[in-house]
């Protein structure tokens, strides 16, 4: 089994934060879930959700259009709360149509060709979500549902479309809050590249012949399932630099002060 793994049917990208060391503690099992989108959960999932994590709230980071268009399942007794961090307008497109064609779905090809001509790809996309006030807004909320949850009587669930990228970057903020290193941080971004092994490998292959340059094999791959380590490092590098640590970012953008951070440990730590 992949490291970190829960074994839920239809549901990609299915991982666990519990069992990482961080200090002389590690992080309880169970309770803080990471996935992709639910919309293809077989009921076996929702009923393990349920009955066996004690699923208590379903925190979804897609757009409005993305959760409109597959929706999540019902999970009786579950909470499911939607934090947009990011809308198709919140992008700057290069013409008027460009917003129409994201909206309406367009050919994988073309849609990375709209992307990477505007600039939507790349290590600025991230700090598009942990910058932008739509994202701080989301980010903000799914700390204080955490605050607010009592870990005794169950689980959490953050995702977005492939639990990569707005999943990904809380994660990462959850992870900074709890005090785990910046290679553990790393170490579980980078966990998506085994997740989504298969149909990356699948995208290497069809691509093999294609000449572009390093910056943009690796949009294309990211689009395709992948992670690229240089987009979290350089996101994470550049909130240090604007505020003097990740954790100072938290502070003053997310209203996550010391005090909620020891309650966070304390909850999630032992």
């Amino acid at each position: 089994m992949l490291k970190q793994a829960i074994d839920l049917p239809g549901i990609g990208n299915a991982r666990e934060l519990g069992g990482y060391t961080i200090g002389d503690k590690h992080i309880r099992p169970g309770l803080l879930l990471r996935t992709s989108a639910l919309k293809n959960a077989a009921p076996v999932a929702l009923d393990k959700l349920k009955n066996e994590f004690r699923l208590q709230t379903v925190i979804d980071l897609r757009m409005t259009g993305e959760r409109d268009a597959a929706p999540s399942p019902v999970i009786p007794g579950v909470e499911n709360i939607h934090l947009p961090v990011i809308e198709f307008e919140d992008y700057v497109p290069p013409d008027p149509k460009m917003l129409e064609e994201y909206k309406k779905g367009v050919d994988r090809m073309r849609l990375f060709k709209l992307s990477y001509d505007a600039g939507m790809l790349g290590p600025s996309q991230y700090l598009g979500f942990l910058l932008g006030e739509r994202g701080k807004r989301a980010y903000r909320e799914f700390f204080r549902i955490l605050q607010e949850t009592d870990p005794n009587k169950g689980a959490i669930l953050w995702h977005c479309t492939d639990g990569k990228d707005r999943t990904g970057c809380a994660t990462m903020l959850l992870l900074t809050a709890l005090g785990a290193s910046r290679e553990t941080i790393i170490a579980d971004y980078m966990l998506t590249n085994d997740y989504n092994a298969a149909q990356i490998e699948a995208v290497r292959q069809k691509i093999a012949s294609y000449q572009m340059p390093q910056k943009k094999l690796d949009a294309l791959l990211f689009i395709s399932g992948a992670v690229i380590e240089r987009y979290m490092t350089e996101a994470i590098d550049t909130l240090n630099e604007k505020y003097g640590s990740v954790k100072e970012y938290m502070r003053v953008e997310l209203d996550v002060d010391e005090e909620e951070i020891m309650q966070l440990c304390k909850k999630y730590l032992y």
